[in-house]
């Protein structure tokens, strides 16, 4: 169905920025750069959206709206060919970058070329491999060459996927020979998307300002003070102060102790967001797949689930959360049975040693195990997880580091992109189709995808290119339903729940309304009237 932009949900042109109006918004990850193709988190992912375009994003009903693109490409309108395998793009008229220079076919054949441009450090370049080349014959038409059929390549590409990249200004850009280590990268002077870069004060905000020129209509909110907030605390009570009118992505906790907030309201937003254990399956204690059956055995979900996120989650078992319409109700993860995985281990040549540690081969059962430093909700887990592991047995040791170092790409040393752990705790926002196929192909390990997990397996191979040779719903719900179920039974990473995104906000703001895989889509219609 197409979709005019206006008559998307919350996309309505409100005309002229209003010049007062100013909001605070709490950031619980702080940037590392401003690059749009060169992001790592969801935060620094929704500083990107406020400043830069895609060519389609999703509305609240999950449903593709264009936002660069004039219309979404399909099968019915002929944006997509009857094989597949060419997908074509027009572009709207209208959008122009701050510096008054039209956004055109050249800017998005450029983006594309810089996220398959080996020297530059992006953190995936899934579906954009998947192109064999991109013709622009005028300034408003962009046409895909695929090298294969492709199911998700309109959320892929600069859509709404796992990895959401927005476009760059080739007239800016195009200069450099990568974009690794260039000014523009902390100081993005020249965007399309309803907000324009103001400054940034590392490790404490990021000021923007409106776009009057913005296609979709200049924003209601004039100014946007995004604060950098890795502490919990310090969160709920300036939003309780109303000090910050907007948090986002809260913790369980956070969001439980503003429920009795009369002055705020609180959202809790379908997503296809789960929290999860990655398992290095590229070392050598834990390519032992009874070993990770174990473990998953050891885990009791359920008071993890329960402890930590009050309601406000489900346990997992596979990737694919209720949000996705490939996700299989008949799948279930291990149940919690210390005594199985104690079966198992004594089974798999683990003996118990000194201290009730168990040993094999003269090596102890001791495992590293990484998270994000400033996750009040990560640290309570890795507590109750050595207390769970311990009484089988096992020995963890934790250790934190920041997101940034953490989820960097394996060219700038990333802990799970390089592999330097056995467990760590891993949380992740997929896009809107359910391709998982970054994630679980052997072909997608780092620096190829975001398979942290360095997972090897010809079964989940096949049956990821069973679900992504056809446009058939039906044939890749049952491709889903068994890959979510060798995710259970291999356990590469381990799924704990499946989570809400979590938001508060002050009464005061108004079409505030997340998409569940960002918050930004609609930003020019967010209104805000300071109290």
């Amino acid at each position: 169905m197409l979709v005019a932009v206006t008559a998307a949900a919350g996309c309505s042109r409100p005309g002229s920025a209003v010049s007062n109006a100013s909001l605070t918004v709490a950031l619980p990850i702080a940037p590392n750069n401003l690059n749009p193709i060169l992001s790592t988190d969801s935060s620094e992912a929704f500083v990107d959206d406020l400043m830069f375009a895609k060519l389609v994003t999703m509305d609240t009903h999950h449903a593709q709206v264009p936002d660069l693109a004039a219309t979404v490409p399909t099968l019915a309108n002929g944006g997509i060919s009857r094989d597949g395998l060419t997908i074509t793009y027009h572009l709207r008229h209208d959008a122009t970058w701050t510096d008054g220079v039209p956004v055109t076919s050249a800017d998005v054949k450029y983006s594309y070329e810089q996220v398959n441009n080996p020297s530059n450090n992006v953190i995936s370049r899934h579906g954009f491999d998947q192109i064999r080349s991109v013709d622009t014959p005028d300034k408003w038409t962009v046409v895909l060459h695929m090298k294969q059929l492709f199911p998700p390549i309109v959320d892929a590409f600069f859509g709404e996927s796992d990895e959401p990249y927005d476009i760059l200004p080739a007239h800016v850009l195009a200069k450099y020979s990568n974009l690794n280590n260039i000014p523009f990268n902390a100081e993005p002077t020249v965007t399309d998307g309803p907000y324009r870069f103001a400054r940034w004060v590392r490790g404490d905000r990021v000021e923007l300002t409106a776009n009057d020129q913005y296609f979709r209509g200049a924003p209601a909110i004039n100014h946007l003070d995004v604060k950098i907030m890795t502490d919990t605390n310090t969160v709920t009570a300036q939003l309780r102060t109303g000090e910050t009118q907007l948090g986002l992505e809260l913790t369980g906790p956070s969001y439980r102790n503003l429920d009795n907030e009369s002055r705020l309201t609180r959202l809790a937003i379908s997503a296809p967001v789960y929290d999860s254990l990655l398992l290095n399956c590229g070392r050598s204690v834990l390519s032992d797949r009874n070993l990770r059956v174990a473990l998953a055995y050891a885990t009791d979900r359920r008071t993890i689930t329960r402890d930590n996120e009050f309601g406000e989650a489900t346990i997992a078992a596979g990737d694919l959360s209720p949000f996705s319409w490939a996700y299989d109700q008949a799948v279930h993860a291990q149940p919690y049975d210390p005594a199985k995985a104690r079966a198992l281990l004594d089974a798999d040549g683990w003996k118990l040693g000194p201290g009730s540690i168990r040993v094999k081969d003269g090596k102890k059962l001791s495992l590293l195990f990484v998270y994000g430093t400033g996750s009040d909700i990560a640290r309570d887990i890795v507590v109750q997880l050595q207390q769970m592991w311990r009484a089988v047995g096992i020995e963890v040791q934790p250790k934190s580091f920041p997101y940034a170092q953490l989820y960097a790409p394996q060219q700038s040393g990333g802990i799970y992109a390089s592999g330097k752990y056995d467990v760590g705790f891993y949380a992740w926002v997929s896009g809107r189709d359910p391709d998982d196929s970054s994630q679980f192909l052997s072909g997608a390990i780092p620096p190829n995808g975001n398979n942290f997990s360095f997972y090897r397996s010809a079964r989940m191979d096949a049956l990821q290119h069973e679900a992504l040779s056809t446009f058939n719903v039906a044939a890749r719900k049952r491709a889903y339903a068994q890959i979510q179920q060798l995710i259970v039974d291999d356990v590469p990473q381990m799924m704990l729940f499946y989570r809400l995104m979590l938001y508060a906000h002050a009464p005061q703001l108004s079409n505030f309304t997340p998409n569940g895989v960002g918050e930004a889509w609609n930003a020019q219609a967010w209104t805000f009237t300071s109290p």
